[in-house]
């Protein structure tokens, strides 16, 4: 039994040398693989037993139903990715419905009569969801309309340019020359 574990186990001194060699190589190409089929297979059997008990038709109609149905607790999720227990519940009650003989409108109608328009991640348009579909193009046109103003009273308009007193620049530039002649004059 040491010997199958070993593996496991941190080498000896000893036996160092032997797994940097790659001796334990080949139980780890054997296990990690081994692992991961074992792991696809129990996600599968888990698929499988959702669908249980449902012929081809019924199990297209149920993937193609709790596809399109919102989980209410995750509420970023359809019931088929969540695993919340109110979406395992939901998946189940739609299965059961199916089974029973009810068509997908039926199931949806049984479903937005308890939990309301939320459930269908597609709601219906009408009087009590027209902010859901209309609220984002409100708020692009809020958006739009106020940059419109921002820009508008952003902008100042261009004064004028003054008269130029033709006298006054006539004297300050004489001003100036004289100061820079007096500079450059060497002083006796």
């Amino acid at each position: 039994m040491k010997r199958i574990f070993r593996f496991l186990s941190f080498p000896r001194k000893r036996e160092s040398r032997a797994l940097r060699s790659g001796g334990c190589t080949a139980l780890r190409a054997v296990w990690i693989p081994a692992f991961a089929g074992m792991t696809a297979l129990l996600f599968a059997a888990f698929a499988q037993a959702q669908t249980a008990g449902l012929d081809a038709a019924q199990e297209t109609r149920y993937h193609q139903l709790i596809n399109e149905l919102r989980c209410l607790v995750c509420q970023n999720q359809t019931i088929a990715e969540s695993n919340a227990p109110l979406a395992v519940d939901l998946r189940e009650q739609v299965k059961k419905q199916l089974t029973e003989g009810k068509s997908n409108s039926e199931i949806t109608r049984y479903l937005t009569d308890r939990y309301g328009d939320f459930v269908l991640y597609r709601p219906p348009f009408k009087a009590s969801t027209l902010l859901l579909w209309a609220g984002p193009f409100l708020l692009l046109l809020g958006a739009l309309i106020w940059a419109l103003w921002f820009m508008r009273s952003s902008r100042k308009p261009v004064a004028a340019p003054r008269p130029v007193d033709e006298a006054a620049v006539q004297k300050l530039l004489n001003e100036t020359r004289a100061a820079l002649a007096a500079q450059d004059d060497p002083k006796p």
